[in-house]
């Protein structure tokens, strides 16, 4: 983290890509105060694959722009970008991090993943991360410090060479004056900003002005379901577990039949009430067929997604008093999960097989769901 002495704030993964961006637009302006020297920190390949473009021309003009992904060392990098490979159970793995410092400029964004989420307009917009960020050029040199030592053994020769020397220059010029005054209104810009970004957007809260969580979203279709989890956008396995819990509800046998048809909207509305009793704002539902629903459930053990699965089924079961002589079979498989997309093939399989099998709630086996395991 950044050795400034300010308080780690909380923020969003938009937060982060916004001050990400603004520190590499500064890298990018043209300058006589080189050399320049770029280090990024991107948790999983994808989501440096979607700035690609930005550190190809980064590259083209600083003395070392230095990539770190967690993973075998990045391959096909552009021309000048060395690539780190960082181990899964180093604390730089969950760190987001953009370092730019010349001479005479400096700015740093460190965040460390909280591993959670607050209600967003997507799952990846509303994960949230310890961080702190300035353009002082005396913070990003202590942040350049740290990451050379944390990197030097796994850096080419030429690279730590550039580093060094660019290090060198940096100690022998003092800070450049009214950097506290820049930064300052960088701040008030930001925080604006990102208030009303907060208000605009579903599900989002400003958490300085004290409100409430909104209510969770509407029921989402598949399509819905893919635009939330980033299915067709800029996400990665690995980073964030998610917690996904299938219910199938199937009407006891004869039910159209004995009641009629009329009051079937009005049964499904209770079984849909039913089974998303248990969501907080940031879960959300999908309904994948008529019997078939999906809970996405982020940040959450596997021990808290059974007492979802148990909660969903204790509300069905409740159903029985409001329409008399009517008993939902409910079954329910749960699983917890880092890949993307998200398996949600594997859990109507396992569905599929505690319905056949009378189990009420399957456990999957850790990412995959080859061989269910009941849980009585």
């Amino acid at each position: 983290m950044l050795h400034s002495g300010r308080a780690p704030e909380l923020l969003t993964k938009r937060s982060l890509v916004a001050v990400s961006h603004a520190i590499e637009s500064a890298a990018l302006a043209t300058a006589e105060d080189g050399p320049l020297l770029v280090i990024a920190l991107f948790q999983r390949m994808p989501y440096f694959d979607r700035e690609r473009a930005v550190y190809e021309r980064i590259a083209a003009t600083a003395a070392a722009a230095v990539v770190g992904v967690v993973g075998q060392r990045p391959e096909a990098l552009p021309a000048g970008v060395c690539g780190v490979a960082l181990d899964e159970t180093e604390d730089l793995a969950r760190e987001w991090s953009v370092v730019a410092l010349t001479p005479r400029f400096g700015a740093a964004l460190v965040a460390y993943d909280r591993v959670e989420v607050e209600p967003a307009a997507t799952l990846e917009s509303g994960r949230l991360f310890d961080g702190r960020w300035g353009f002082r050029r005396d913070e990003a040199l202590h942040e350049v410090v740290r990451l050379r030592d944390l990197l030097a053994d796994r850096l080419p020769g030429a690279v730590r060479l550039a580093v060094e020397e660019t290090l060198a220059r940096v100690r022998d010029l003092p800070a450049t004056p009214g950097e506290a005054r820049g930064e300052a209104a960088l701040r008030l810009m930001f925080s604006r900003a990102e208030r009303a970004a907060r208000a605009r957007r579903p599900g989002g809260r400003d958490r300085s002005a004290g409100m409430p969580p909104a209510e969770p979203a509407p029921l989402l279709d598949e399509p819905g379901m893919r635009r939330w989890t980033g299915a067709d956008g800029v996400t990665a396995s690995g980073t964030l577990p998610v917690a996904l819990v299938g219910v199938r509800v199937d009407e006891p046998a004869g039910a159209p039949e004995r009641f009629g048809r009329r009051s079937a909207a009005r049964e499904a509305q209770a079984v849909i009430g039913a089974v998303t009793a248990p969501l907080r704002p940031v879960d959300r539902a999908v309904r994948l067929s008529e019997q078939e629903y999906l809970l996405i459930l982020p940040a959450l053990t596997e021990d808290q997604a059974m007492t979802v699965a148990g909660q969903v089924h204790e509300a069905v079961a409740g159903l029985a008093r409001s329409y008399p002589f009517v008993a939902f079979a409910v079954h329910a498989a749960v699983t917890v999960t880092g890949r993307r997309p998200l398996p949600v093939g594997d859990v109507r399989h396992a569905v599929g097989w505690a319905a056949r099998e009378g189990v009420p709630v399957a456990r999957l086996a850790p990412e995959s769901a080859e061989v269910p395991v009941g849980q009585p």
